[in-house]
């Protein structure tokens, strides 16, 4: 209704109406992403050594390390002791399974081989007496007790020279193949012993697993570090990731490798990464049967990771703001 002159309260002037249909515009189009609230945290490694003694760090908080740099030394003098006695024993086992194997030395070869040429040598001389003797018997010139002295003789000899024999073969042969297992099995039982003196004494100096920022030395030098106690907690630049919660209306939109943006109080260039993890347990869950109230109250916890070379440039506890999408 329009008065002389004037516009009434109930229409709104005709210079307003461009607006409102700009507002009106602006409004039905893309809506922004959302914007979260997050913060960094850090999933760290701590290198710790199953067994106890003093400790020599040889890092230092903050410092960085490249993999396979040593981290810290335990004492380990009993343990190189442990080591070094295995191995001789090792040594000595060895030795014995060699030696079992072989026959006897030469120069005993050499003797049972000359005992031998002597038993054939005096075999060969009682032979020829037998015949002489068998010949004077025919002839009537000796007596049957000298005949059968001489082929008794003959006899005697024979059989030393085939025990000798057997002796030789069998000095050559070394020792029982029983023994021989003996041998062996024992000095597969020392090796195991060895193995485990070596990887104790291994376990007394760390190495660094990876590429990593050293957080924290949890001792000093010099101090008493019982067993599988941590020493020193690193923080390899993959392990770093940004925790958020979403409403339980958006988590449903969420998957994992979704792009999402991160942004970082004095930092002009955004983080990009991609949700990593979305927890299937809601957050602050109310006692009672859901309803449409209380579905409104119920957040996710959601997790992203980062490029190694922009999650090394974020910081644990740090607080960020999480916008969906790129």
């Amino acid at each position: 209704m329009r008065l002389f002159g004037h516009y009434s309260v109930c229409s709104p002037p005709w210079y307003i109406l461009p607006a409102l249909l700009v507002l009106l515009l602006t409004g039905c189009g893309k809506s922004e992403p959302a914007q979260l609230q997050g913060y960094v945290e850090g999933e760290f490694v701590y290198i710790a050594s199953p067994l106890p003694g003093t400790v020599t760090l040889q890092v230092s908080r903050g410092s960085t390390v490249k993999r396979g740099d040593p981290l810290f030394a335990l004492e380990s003098v009993a343990e190189r002791s442990s080591r070094d006695e295995a191995g001789r024993r090792l040594a000595q086992a060895r030795a014995a399974l060699e030696d079992a194997r072989k026959g006897l030395r030469p120069t005993e070869l050499d003797s049972l081989t000359a005992q031998l040429r002597q038993a054939r040598a005096a075999f060969a001389l009682a032979e020829t007496e037998l015949g002489r003797q068998e010949r004077l018997f025919r002839s009537g010139s000796v007596s049957a007790q000298d005949l059968d002295r001489a082929r008794s003789a003959r006899d005697q000899q024979q059989q030393l020279s085939a025990r000798l024999e057997a002796d030789l073969r069998t000095a050559r042969l070394g020792a029982r193949s029983d023994q021989v297992t003996a041998a062996r099995a024992n000095v597969r039982a020392l090796e195991a012993v060895l193995a485990r003196a070596e990887w104790e004494l291994s376990q007394k100096s760390r190495l660094a697993p990876e590429d990593a920022l050293v957080y924290d030395t949890l001792y000093r030098s010099g101090e008493w570090v019982a067993a599988g106690r941590p020493v020193v907690s690193l923080l390899p630049a993959g392990y770093v990731k940004v925790r958020f919660f979403v409403p339980e209306k958006l988590v449903a939109t969420l998957h994992p490798g979704d792009p999402l943006t991160v942004s970082v109080d004095g930092v002009k260039e955004p983080f990009h990464g991609t949700v990593s993890f979305i927890s299937p347990r809601a957050e602050y869950t109310p006692p009672v049967i859901y309803s449409r109230e209380s579905r409104a109250k119920l957040v996710f916890l959601v997790e992203a990771t980062f490029p190694p070379s922009e999650s090394s440039r974020l910081h644990p506890g740090q607080p960020v703001d999480v916008r969906l999408g790129r």
